[in-house]
């Protein structure tokens, strides 16, 4: 498995401040997201989350039971054994078949409804921990995938949290806390909700199954653009991300994230008017884009448009306070 992007589920990311989701609706949804417990050949155990989605219907990643004999979910103290699986290896999710499991599935809804800088929040079980634990976000990703989108946000979790749920402020399940690049200033991954719902009524196979790699989990060459953009994003290595990013609207020329990625890289490479074109280009796509008005911000100072300026700050100052700040402190560091 490749460190650049599976250190997987570690470390921390600041994230700005927002109104944290009602106690009553996280302590609601405590009860449906549990903890996964799993045999493996060679006599140890590994830890993960899962959300009931269905009746009996337990979703986790496929990463989660990975060669496992046995597979059980502990809810109020009680172990439940899995008696079959539902395998979506390319997307990392997997569906667990229960018997006598009592307790309600939450309600779902397509990540492809998502909107950027929409508050999310996430319950998972990372590490050892009896209680499961909750963290607060915003989505700042959507990326094109099959058909449905992975989805990026702020949201936090840690190792044992995979299989575990990410929740909009109505309590609706939006996705499936995965994997997250390493580093301190990691990126945070879910896999879509259309995939766990395509593998409700599909019939379960058993425990013992071959495990596939998941599409994050495969050589470097074969990972898709939104991740190949990672590395040189935040390793500043702008003109190997000209070259990836170019490929990429080459190839989704449709695609909000591969037209940012490259005007970022043009931006950072000094090619400020086709930098501008073609964030523009991605505001007309999506004018939720906060990144894309940070760097028109930038544009707009450094040409002497202060007005243009101010107004890209007060237009993040209703998206992202905290990109609206820093957006402020940097155009003071501009000559």
């Amino acid at each position: 498995m490749t460190k650049l992007m599976i250190g997987l589920l570690l470390g921390c990311l600041s994230v700005p401040l927002m109104a944290e989701p009602a106690d009553g609706l996280v302590q609601d949804l405590n009860s449906r997201v549990l903890r996964v417990q799993v045999g493996l050949k060679n006599g140890q155990y590994g830890l993960g989350s899962g959300v009931v989605v269905a009746e009996n219907q337990v979703v986790t990643n496929c990463h989660v039971v990975a060669n496992a004999t046995s597979i059980s979910v502990v809810s109020g103290g009680a172990a439940y054994h899995a008696v079959g699986v539902k395998p979506d290896w390319e997307h990392d999710v997997c569906m667990l078949q229960m018997e006598d499991l009592p307790l309600t599935p939450v309600t779902m809804k397509s990540s492809r409804e998502l909107k950027y800088e929409q508050p999310v929040f996430t319950i998972g079980y990372p590490s050892f921990v009896a209680a499961p634990v909750s963290t607060s976000g915003v989505v700042k990703g959507l990326f094109t995938m099959d058909d449905s989108v992975i989805v990026r946000a702020t949201s936090t979790f840690r190792q044992g949290a995979s299989g575990g749920g990410l929740f909009d402020d109505s309590g609706a399940l939006v996705g499936l806390i995965t994997l997250k690049s390493p580093g301190k200033d990691a990126y945070y991954y879910y896999m879509s909700v259309d995939w766990i719902q395509a593998l409700i009524s599909k019939p379960a196979g058993p425990i013992v199954v071959k495990s596939e790699l998941p599409f994050w989990g495969k050589p470097a060459a074969e990972w898709p653009y939104f991740m190949k953009v990672v590395f040189p994003y935040l390793h500043k290595d702008w003109q190997g991300l000209k070259v990836i990013a170019e490929q990429w609207t080459a190839k989704e020329p449709q695609n909000t994230e591969a037209w940012f990625y490259l005007a970022a890289a043009e931006y950072e490479t000094k090619d400020f008017t086709t930098a501008e074109q073609h964030l523009h280009r991605v505001i007309s796509m999506n004018d939720q884009h906060s990144q894309a008005f940070y760097y028109l911000g930038m544009i707009a100072e450094a040409s002497g448009n202060h007005g243009e300026a101010m107004a890209r700050v007060d237009t993040l100052s209703h998206l992202d306070t905290e990109k609206a700040e820093e957006l402020k402190v940097a155009m003071k560091s501009l000559p």
